[in-house]
């Protein structure tokens, strides 16, 4: 790893808040040093306000040449009209604004476990000629972790993998500030209240879905669950109309508006 970080030059870090880019900050800082490792992270309602914390954090505690900046996928009607690929818009808005900057090379945090999923955001990272240390390097995603607590980041190495925003909203609805606002409100409202290892808020066509790890749906009694809607409910009026469920957790699930209309 810091032999292709060596190797890239004056580096920029797509730092999305994430155990992934933030580990790959941390070792680019350590490793090339301030003057040669820019990280960027892009603020964005899509975003959740911890992982922006999370960044600002441990930008300060590091020193890290840390600069806020805006994608401008919101300004994107493409981005906005969330179709499947909404993912290829979104990483051309920011690679697009990451390659303009001075630098040698643009680094995300992408690994070899994400080369077998559907990420459309990878297309982006070719045409803007983004590279992938960790994918250059064969690591996973224990690697990462085992890096993160190789680098005394444990903290990071036990971080929940958490996909931005926009994923929580089901393909073919549009992206709204606002929706995402609550989604984010709703799962850290959750995290306090349940401690769940894994937790997501989904907005669908036909209500919201709350998605929740095995063992904390296992632990709730129907007096619970019922507690749990009515609580939402209060704390967010503005929750859209329709059913709210709570499920056990599934990886995707947000495509499933794309596939039943695709379908039927």
């Amino acid at each position: 790893m810091a032999a292709i970080l060596r190797e890239a030059g004056a580096v920029i870090v797509a730092v999305s808040g994430g155990v992934d880019s933030m580990t790959l900050a941390s070792f680019a800082h350590r490793t090339l040093g301030r003057e040669s490792a820019r990280m960027v992270h892009a603020v964005s309602p899509a975003v959740p306000r911890a992982a922006t914390a999370r960044v600002k954090a441990r930008g300060a505690v590091e020193g890290w040449r840390l600069e806020l900046a805006d994608a401008g996928e919101f300004a994107d009607e493409r981005y906005r009209a969330n179709p499947v690929n909404r993912c290829y818009f979104c990483k051309s808005n920011l690679y697009g604004l990451l390659a303009a900057m001075p630098g040698d090379a643009v680094l995300s945090g992408a690994n070899c476990d994400d080369l077998g999923d559907y990420r459309p955001g990878l297309e982006a990272a070719a045409e803007n000629a983004v590279r992938h240390p960790y994918v250059e390097a064969g690591f996973a995603k224990a690697d990462v972790r085992a890096l993160a607590r190789a680098l005394d980041l444990p903290e990071l190495a036990a971080l929940p993998s958490s996909p931005c925003l926009s994923s929580r909203v089901e393909t073919g609805l549009r992206i709204e500030p606002a929706s995402l606002a609550l989604i984010d409100d709703m799962e850290e409202w959750l995290k306090q209240t349940l401690a769940p290892q894994t937790v997501r808020c989904r907005l669908r066509e036909q209500g919201v879905v709350i998605e929740l790890d095995d063992d904390t749906i296992a632990g709730l009694t129907p007096d619970r669950r019922a507690g749990l809607i009515a609580g939402m409910r209060e704390r967010r009026p503005d929750m859209p109309g329709g059913e709210i469920e709570i499920v056990a957790y599934r990886r995707g699930s947000a495509f499933v508006g794309a596939r039943t209309r695709a379908q039927g």
